[in-house]
């Protein structure tokens, strides 16, 4: 795939909802965004780490990053992936409270959008071990579409969520 229309998403999730785990509801998600329209073309392992920011609060997530094949302009990506979200019980509430899916749009190929409820790249995920280590694992040579970093770069700069791990 080429990493310079890659659509990339980040997956987490910390409440199992009806999945005997946390990991596989995450499984159930990959397998129906293709059915969704977003066809997962390649994909990490699942890392752990300590809820953030209040780590001793929730109970520990699962990660990873998915290498999706744009089949939508970004807007309809975004859509699609909060409708995902609710399929698998998301429900919307108070800033970062535990979540059975947890579907970020990280980046869409090179571009750069600012408007409001859409913002490419993601405006944190370069300082998330937990989202950078999954990507550097499956795309290392991925560049942040405005700092031109690796990856692996900012896998290793990363200052939040230092304790993720392949789970």
């Amino acid at each position: 795939m080429n990493l310079d229309a890659a659509v990339i998403v980040a997956a987490g999730s910390n409440l199992a909802g009806d999945y005997p785990s946390c990991e596989a509801l995450l499984e159930a998600a990959v397998a129906y965004m293709g059915e969704a329209g977003l066809p997962v073309v390649r994909r990490s392992a699942w890392w752990r780490s300590a809820a953030w920011p209040a780590v001793n609060m929730a109970p520990e997530y699962r990660n990873g990053v998915l290498l999706v094949e744009p089949t939508l302009d970004a807007h309809a990506t975004l859509s699609k992936l909060l409708e995902i979200e609710r399929r698998f019980g998301r429900r919307r509430g108070e800033a970062n409270a535990a979540r059975t899916l947890d579907l970020d749009l990280i980046a869409f190929g090179r571009e750069v959008i600012e408007v409001p409820g859409l913002q490419i790249p993601h405006p944190r995920a370069h300082q998330r071990l937990f989202v950078m280590g999954p990507l550097a694992q499956i795309a290392p040579g991925w560049r942040h579409p405005v700092s031109g970093a690796m990856a692996a770069t900012l896998a290793r700069l990363a200052s939040v969520g230092r304790d993720a791990t392949p789970a």
